[in-house]
């Protein structure tokens, strides 16, 4: 039987694994991930190439949104298979030139990995044959303070990310965490959430017998309110 000894099969990245480590060059210098980021989320993304018309638009909105970002303790760390020169010429000419949707002289502040060897992009599978050989799709990673994958979301080239969505999902990651929560559907912040199921019978009982500050609907889906500015205090504001 012929075995082809080439082939080279590399496990992607699950949820709760430890974020595989590398070494790179970026439009803001060496970094050595996720070791400099430790105590910090980081929102790792891919995009297929520079010079491209909805990765364009990404960048963008990603840029004007950052500060959102890095108030709920997120940095933003970009990756493509191109390299650092195309990627610093991209970058001027989005503030130089470009103009979408009311964004103009937007100046992209968070490196931009270059990868043209694709070992980056291989490690967390953003390259996905069945979409293309030769460029990354479109992958977000969340990634805790303690460098262990949270969230994995990937769109093909033809989509652009949601970024209230990729917003929404720090915020609620970050809020699942800090009051031992989980949320509903089209959760916001400000929303009901839902309280920790009843671990036995007489805590399911007294919920459902009693008057408390919880909203139950049944023994094992009980919710609670939860103020947006409660979510700020603790999540935004926390040092």
């Amino acid at each position: 039987m012929e075995q082809n000894i080439n082939t080279e099969i590399i496990p992607m990245p699950r949820i709760g694994d430890k974020a595989p480590v590398f070494k790179a060059v970026t439009t803001q210098g060496d970094i050595d991930f996720p070791k400099d980021y430790k105590g910090k989320w980081v929102i790792l993304f891919s995009h297929p190439a520079d010079f491209t018309p909805v990765c364009t638009s990404e960048f963008m909105t990603f840029a004007s949104m950052e500060k959102m970002f890095n108030k709920a303790n997120c940095q933003l760390v970009g990756l493509s298979v191109d390299g650092l020169y195309s990627h610093i010429a991209w970058l001027r000419t989005i503030k130089e030139k470009i103009e979408y949707k009311g964004m103009k002289n937007v100046e992209v502040k968070f490196p931009l990995i270059e990868d043209i060897k694709m070992d980056v992009a291989k490690a967390y599978g953003m390259i996905q044959p069945g979409e293309s050989n030769t460029k990354a799709v479109r992958a977000v990673f969340f990634i805790d303070p303690k460098g262990i994958i949270r969230t994995i979301i990937y769109y093909p080239l033809s989509l652009g990310r949601n970024f209230k969505e990729l917003y929404r999902i720090l915020i609620g990651l970050q809020t699942a965490d800090e009051f031992n929560v989980a949320l509903p559907a089209d959760w916001q912040p400000g929303d009901d959430v839902i309280v920790p199921t009843a671990g036995s019978c007489g805590v399911a009982k007294e919920r459902m017998d009693n008057e408390s500050d919880m909203t139950c609907y049944d023994w094992f889906f009980c919710t609670k309110k939860m103020s947006k500015q409660n979510i700020e205090d603790k999540v935004l504001n926390k040092k």
